[in-house]
């Protein structure tokens, strides 16, 4: 089973950066498709960025486009979401999600239940 721990979340300005991490044990990570949810207060959980397991096909929210870059290291079990220029509306609970399912040939998937592993989150703040 895997099991995925985030890390990297804090208080920041808008405008300002972070990059969170998601370390993963207990299976071939290399073989999971992985993915970025958030959830702000009220809201329900919502897409950010997906990068697949084996061609790093990536996928990415409208929200995040341009400004989050999804990436992935599977020597180090590891996922980064570097987000740049970050919004007070960015702000949320931030989850890696890993999908045992997900096809290499195509684009990784962005729905909630495709997902089969989670973490346990990370607090992103932004300030305005």
């Amino acid at each position: 089973q895997v099991q995925l721990v985030e890390s990297g979340g804090g208080l920041v300005q808008a405008g300002d950066s972070l990059r969170l991490s998601c370390v993963a044990s207990g299976h071939t990570f290399s073989n999971y498709a992985m993915g970025w949810f958030r959830q702000a207060p009220g809201k329900e959980r919502e897409f950010v960025a997906a990068i697949n397991w084996n061609y790093g096909r990536t996928r990415y929210a409208d929200s995040g486009m341009g400004r989050f870059t999804i990436s992935r290291d599977n020597a180090k079990n590891t996922v980064y979401l570097q987000m740049n220029s970050l919004e007070p509306e960015d702000t949320a609970v931030y989850y890696c999600a890993a999908d045992r399912l997900s096809s290499p040939y195509t684009s990784p998937r962005a729905t909630y239940s495709d997902y089969d592993y989670w973490g346990r989150g990370t607090q992103v703040t932004v300030s305005s």
